[in-house]
């Protein structure tokens, strides 16, 4: 049993990659094969990550390789198992969506190949039980993402974006480093299982650095403020990107890095409190943000961000399980509502909701299954996202400060306006052009109709899934629910229907506002200053600029001439071998 466990582990990592080979070896000419042969990778990866379920047991591969690498390990504890699911289902579906969205499109060989090499990214880095590997795979991540994002190389919006999510993400990539190489220098150890065994050893200092370094690089990869601005520059990216690397897995990877070491650092003076904080800016600008878009895939990348400020606030105030709760039902309403406004803008060729309106009859299917995500969103009962956001607002009360819980409060009512905002202009009232759409394609209602389900139903797994974490996490300390125990704790707090009633007046409030245009003219200018992003894209110049330059400038190292670029390979192994060599001295 364990050799079959093993082999799951390392295929649901090697065999994506293996078919991101394939797939760049693959006919060029042959579109139709280039789709399929990558759904049917995908999906048997998918499988893979769902077998692993079946085995009860925790088990660490460890392959020897000597030296300073160390042992590369993987864990299939229920934390990884959980991200390994979610990255391979979603990136699945958002393939299968794929073969229609990017019909006709050339260079499917480089896409297709990138989203596999990432989904199997994810699933080495969630799975890592060494922190170093760990590190390798969340660098490969930021790779991945980079190209995909610029996927149109030959759109300037899309190259920009890559490479600011590049950059940005490299920061958090600087924190975690420093964050190893502080741990290490103490206990001279890269396991995962052996640091949070080892949390209570190491120096105030060191957990001080580290702890920080990690939040740095949290906050980097799950777009928290301030470093989030990459994220809604990413949607020039394909949609079906947008809907696996930032509602469902990439983003997350901050979120798992947080619980991964919470052990660890939950101790460290201002570290919980510094989470907070920076959840409850992040939920809540995100929020304003998303309230004043007109770019519909904009909207929902605020929404992203601010609703991964609900799981960091929910981890901040040791809230794993409801943070990992959310987590899952985020995953699954956010992609049914990207791959939904995919196949919106696919069929009207414009992502700006003052084009749409509607839209009401003329794509019913979308408008029923867009509207289910969007009521787990706002969190109407008794949708899935009704209770995972419960239970982290619920949470939060009990061990939390109260300014805290009173934002994230605000937050709630926010979410519920700017989506049914959203809702409002793609579907309702008159159309505001003369776009016709064209009809969306079976495969697209295949893939659609699953996470519509799962919207409806993932709340299910609440019980299940608290005891899943507990079992296989040690250090942890996972509550553990009975099947009904989480639903009828959030029905009978009476806090729960002070979050209704706040999602019911900012319902009612965006109609009363479309009828209130002086209050709107007089705070225009307000408005204007949350359409440009609050000032935080000036701020991420001062990173990203001098980067460019730096990056710029050194283009003029690439002679081009091979005896230099082969004599400057030669220069930078030879000072690797002597790094090597000094520090095994």
């Amino acid at each position: 049993m364990k050799n079959a466990q093993s082999i799951l582990i390392l295929f649901v990592i090697l065999f994506p990659w293996l078919g991101a080979i394939i797939i760049v070896a693959f006919r060029q000419n042959k579109e139709k094969g280039q789709h399929w042969l990558a759904s049917a990778i995908s999906l048997l990866t998918a499988l893979a990550a769902w077998l692993l379920l079946f085995f009860n047991n925790t088990l660490i591969i460890s392959i020897p390789l000597g030296g300073i690498f160390g042992n590369i390990e993987f864990v299939s504890d229920g934390l990884a198992i959980l991200l390994v699911i979610i990255a391979t289902s979603i990136g699945s579906l958002a393939i299968l969506f794929s073969t229609s969205y990017m019909k006709g499109e050339s260079q499917l060989s480089r896409y297709y190949s990138l989203i596999l090499l990432f989904i199997g990214s994810m699933t080495g880095l969630v799975l890592s039980s060494n922190i170093f590997y760990l590190f390798v795979f969340w660098e490969m991540t930021a790779f991945c993402s980079y190209a995909l994002i610029s996927f149109y190389n030959d759109d300037p919006k899309a190259v920009r974006g890559g490479m600011k999510a590049f950059i940005i993400t490299q920061l958090g990539g600087i924190g975690l480093l420093i964050g190893i190489m502080m741990i290490y220098a103490d206990i001279n150890t890269l396991s995962i299982p052996e640091i949070l065994q080892s949390a209570a050893t190491l120096p105030t200092l060191t957990l001080q650095i580290a702890g920080f370094g990690f939040l740095v690089a949290a906050a980097a990869k799950s777009a928290q403020v301030p470093l989030h601005t990459w994220l809604p520059d990413a949607m020039e990216a394909p949609t079906p990107i947008s809907a696996l690397i930032h509602a469902a897995t990439m983003v997350n990877a901050g979120v798992y890095l947080l619980v991964r070491f919470y052990p660890t650092f939950k101790a460290v003076p201002g570290w919980n409190m510094t989470i907070i904080i920076i959840a409850c800016l992040t939920s809540l600008l995100a929020a304003i943000m998303a309230s004043v878009a007109f770019d519909l895939k904009r909207v929902l990348a605020y929404s992203t961000i601010s609703q991964l400020g609900y799981m960091v606030y929910a981890i901040g105030v040791g809230g794993l399980f409801s943070s990992q709760f959310h987590l899952l039902s985020h995953a699954i309403f956010k992609t049914l509502l990207f791959l939904s406004a995919g196949a919106i803008i696919h069929s009207l060729g414009t992502r700006d909701m003052r084009l749409m309106g509607g839209l009401n009859k003329k794509m019913p299917f979308i408008r029923n299954v867009f509207i289910i995500g969007s009521l787990s969103l706002s969190g109407i009962p008794f949708l899935s996202g009704f209770w995972s956001k419960e239970s982290v607002l619920e949470h939060g009360l009990e061990h939390g400060p109260l300014w805290a819980y009173t934002i994230m409060l605000i937050t709630a009512g926010l979410t519920a306006y700017y989506t049914i905002r959203c809702v409002w202009m793609v579907f309702f009232g008159e159309s505001r052009s003369h776009m016709q759409p064209h009809k969306i394609s079976s495969m697209m209602k295949t893939t659609l109709t699953p996470l519509a389900l799962g919207s409806l139903t993932t709340w299910l797994l609440a019980g299940p899934l608290s005891k899943f974490l507990q079992s296989s996490m040690p250090f942890h300390h996972f509550h553990t629910y009975s099947f009904w125990e989480p639903f009828l704790s959030v029905l009978t707090n009476p806090y729960t229907y002070l979050t209704l009633a706040v999602i019911v007046v900012a319902i009612f409030g965006f109609f009363r506002v479309k009828k209130m245009k002086g209050l709107i003219h007089e705070v225009r200018g307000i408005i204007g200053f949350a359409e440009k992003g609050l000032g935080f894209d000036e701020l991420n110049k001062v990173f990203v600029t001098p980067t460019l330059w730096l990056a710029e400038g050194l283009r003029y190292t690439q002679t081009g001439i091979l005896n230099w670029n082969i004599f400057g390979i030669l220069l930078g192994l030879l000072f690797l071998i002597s790094a090597v060599l000094l520090g095994g001295i």
